[in-house]
C-alpha cells in the first residue's frame, strides 16, 4: 500500500477533525474516501448525473399515467392495500 504525506492548510485541518469526530472515522478513512470519490469525479468530468442513467430514464413502467402529479394519493392507497 502507498503512504504519502500531505500538509493541509488550516481551515482544511480543521474540517477534516470535525469529520473525523462527526464520523467517528479515522482521518486516513476519510482521506481514503475523499481522494477516491475526487478522482471519480475527474475521471467522469463535463458528464452529467443524467448521463449517467441515461439507459435507465423512461426504462420503468408503473402503469399509473399521472404518478407524478397524484404520487402522495397513490402511495397511502398502496399502504391501504398492504402493498
Amino acid at each position: 500500500m502507498l503512504q504519502i504525506t500531505v500538509r493541509l492548510p488550516d481551515r482544511l485541518g480543521k474540517a477534516l477533525e470535525r469529520a473525523k469526530r462527526r464520523t467517528r472515522r479515522r482521518t486516513s478513512d476519510i482521506v481514503r474516501l475523499a481522494l477516491g470519490e475526487y478522482l471519480r469525479i475527474e475521471v467522469q468530468r463535463g458528464e452529467r448525473p443524467a448521463d449517467r442513467v441515461r439507459g435507465l430514464i423512461g426504462s420503468l413502467a408503473s402503469g399509473i399515467p399521472d404518478l407524478a402529479e397524484r404520487h402522495r394519493e397513490h402511495i397511502l392507497e398502496s399502504l391501504k392495500r398492504g402493498r
